[in-house]
């Protein structure tokens, strides 16, 4: 048995630089360059629209526009169908944070759902037993690297009459029986902050189905302006526009995002195959009407019972040792419930009526699997570890079935972490 890193072993990768993200080439400085030069930097710009026609046919849908960040999409898609006060829109109890706090910032009550062990998606028979009289929407999040069950969740909402909102923040170029997620449901947000797979250090962006959602989504995003000088579905807002340095950077993005996707997904299966094989080892769920699969984050599972009581607390920690990083591994993100970036009871805005402010309370929701997930049996990476090669893959399935088969060192080691540092890259 070889002793492990963490312990003072010698790693099974020795240090070497990982793929970096974000990644950029002389296209994007030249374009970059054109947009400055240009004088016209910002609001309807003709570098943004050309990029919102590209990325809304990539994704299949019929419409779509650009907007300030994935936050402020998920919020002007709410208001946009009409979504407001007292109003209920279940979402994931495992999620960034911005998908509940959109819905209070528009006076709706976020419900909590717990998620499926295997995908950390809505549990979709949970999502059903949350609906009440007073539920409007249900906001999907295709998480990491995994998706719910679209087409029962589909007609979930059509048999309920609801809306059906896609945060689709970490999956540009996933599709779904060959449709692009954003193209879905009723509306689509997208984020596409530093971290994400296609990426313009901050920015967002918007899919729907119809010219009528599109002209509102329009008006909410440009200070309440009626798109093209038509006020019919103009909205009272604000300025939520992207400026055209950020899509001159998204369209080049754009023409190397669906082969980056195509190489994360091929890892990906290849290193599940091999996850696979090693004891205690649960790779996610991929289902099989997922036709490419695009990942935020690679993740896998603990099988906690085979591995004698160690969790990811001593598990993460080990793994990182192994291949020379400190935080490449993570636990996913912290259950909403007890997540230290929502916390709605600490805007004095949100507090409109003791009713309303007893139904924002996440601590009324009980989320076992997303908390199982974050304390114990969960491992997170970010996808840049996957724009590596096959050999890579090699070497991290090596690292992990090396912690596995020296779990023994681990009892009695007490790591002061490993917790989300919310760094740069975490979203």
């Amino acid at each position: 048995m070889a002793r492990l890193a963490v312990l003072g072993g010698s790693p099974v990768r020795p240090e070497k630089p990982w793929p970096q993200w974000p990644i950029h080439d002389g296209k994007d400085v030249k374009l970059v360059t054109e947009v400055t030069k240009s004088n016209r930097w910002s609001y309807d710009g003709p570098i943004e629209w050309k990029f919102a026609e590209a990325f809304t046919k990539y994704q299949g849908a019929k419409f779509g526009m650009c907007s300030a960040n994935g936050t402020v999409a998920i919020q002007i898609a709410l208001e946009a169908l009409g979504i407001g006060a007292y109003d209920e829109v279940i979402v994931p109890g495992m999620t960034w944070q911005a998908t509940a706090a959109a819905c209070i910032d528009v006076n709706a009550i976020p419900v909590l759902v717990d998620v499926e062990p295997d995908t950390w998606c809505l549990d979709l028979a949970k999502v059903e037993a949350a609906i009440t009289k007073k539920t409007k929407a249900v906001i999907v999040v295709h998480l990491y690297g995994c998706m719910a069950d679209m087409t029962k969740l589909q007609a979930l909402c059509k048999k309920h009459n609801l809306f059906l909102i896609e945060d689709c923040a970490h999956q540009h170029g996933s599709f779904w029986k060959g449709k692009g997620v954003g193209s879905l449901g009723d509306m689509g947000s997208f984020s596409f902050q530093e971290s994400k797979t296609l990426s313009s250090g901050e920015g967002g962006f918007n899919t729907c189905k119809t010219k009528e959602q599109f002209e509102k989504l329009y008006s909410l995003r440009n200070c309440g302006r009626g798109y093209r000088g038509d006020f019919t579905h103009a909205m009272q807002s604000g300025n939520y526009r992207l400026t055209e340095w950020q899509a001159a950077i998204l369209l080049c993005g754009l023409e190397r995002l669906d082969k980056q996707v195509k190489l994360r997904d091929a890892n990906a299966i290849y290193l599940n195959s091999l996850l696979a094989q090693i004891p205690g080892i649960l790779p996610m769920r991929r289902r099989k009407e997922i036709t490419q699969q695009s990942y935020f984050n690679f993740t896998f599972r603990l099988d906690l019972p085979k591995l004698k009581g160690i969790t990811n607390r001593q598990f993460i920690p080990a793994l990182n040792a192994e291949l020379s990083t400190a935080e490449l591994f993570e636990p996913p993100y912290d259950p909403l419930n007890n997540c230290s970036l929502y916390k709605p009871h600490t805007k004095a805005r949100h507090n409109l009526s003791p009713a309303y402010w007893k139904a924002i309370d996440p601590k009324r929701f009980k989320l076992p699997v997303c908390t199982d997930a974050t304390e114990k049996s969960g491992l997170a990476v970010h996808h840049m570890l996957l724009m590596g090669t096959k050999k890579d893959m090699d070497v991290v399935a090596d690292a992990v079935a090396k912690v596995v088969e020296n779990l023994d060192e681990l009892h009695g080691y007490d790591p002061t972490g490993p917790r989300r540092k919310y760094r740069g890259l975490a979203k």
